[in-house]
């Protein structure tokens, strides 16, 4: 009986501290973006502060990459087109780090931009640091691994997870971004949120 309470009284106390949470969805991460600013596909700034106030998803891709990065950035468009049926993308930023930072010029990336029927309007490629900069971000950040090509190849390791970012460039969840089925999960997430 006494294990029957003190179940009872961890379900009422996970319940209370859930809805104080702030957050309307399942997290599964909590990691701070850190500070950055770097070069978009129109030769501009976009900095962490300028995300501030939104939500954000965010992906590790390049241009040259002849794997994984096919699928993501092909679901990432996906999801562009599903949040915009659902009115979501004045609300919502999608950001692209490239991972490939000596390769893909902003020139470089908006022909990718391009190729994957981007709209420019909330879906942003970076790029313009070195790689050590963007392997801080990866790991630190998003707690995901980047490896510079084996010699003698030109394929960037990196992970393939979409990251979901609150309005206080705090990491708070992140997807299988390969799979298209996990899109439909995440849209669920977004409906959930106030993004008002």
């Amino acid at each position: 009986m006494r294990q029957l309470k003190v179940l009872g009284l961890f379900i009422v106390l996970s319940l209370i501290l859930a809805a104080c949470g702030g957050e309307k969805i399942e997290t599964n991460m909590s990691e701070d973006v850190i500070d950055f600013e770097f070069t978009t596909q129109d030769n501009e700034k976009l900095s962490l502060d300028d995300l501030k106030g939104k939500y954000w998803i965010a992906d590790f891709v390049f241009t040259n990459c002849t794997t994984v990065c096919l699928p993501m950035t092909t679901n990432m468009s996906e999801l562009q087109d599903m949040m915009e049926e659902e009115g979501l993308n004045e609300h919502v930023e999608l950001v692209s780090f490239s991972v490939d930072p000596d390769r893909d010029t902003p020139e470089a990336l908006k022909d990718y931009a391009e190729s994957y029927d981007a709209d420019l309007k909330n879906w942003t490629f970076l790029t313009g640091y070195d790689f050590e900069t963007i392997k801080e971000l990866s790991i630190k950040s998003f707690k995901s691994l980047l490896a510079a090509p084996p010699e003698g190849d030109d394929q960037v390791t990196h992970g393939t997870r979409f990251y979901l970012v609150n309005p206080e460039g705090e990491v708070i969840k992140n997807y299988n971004g390969v799979e298209s089925a996990n899109l439909h999960t995440l849209m669920d997430d977004l409906k959930k949120l106030d993004l008002e």
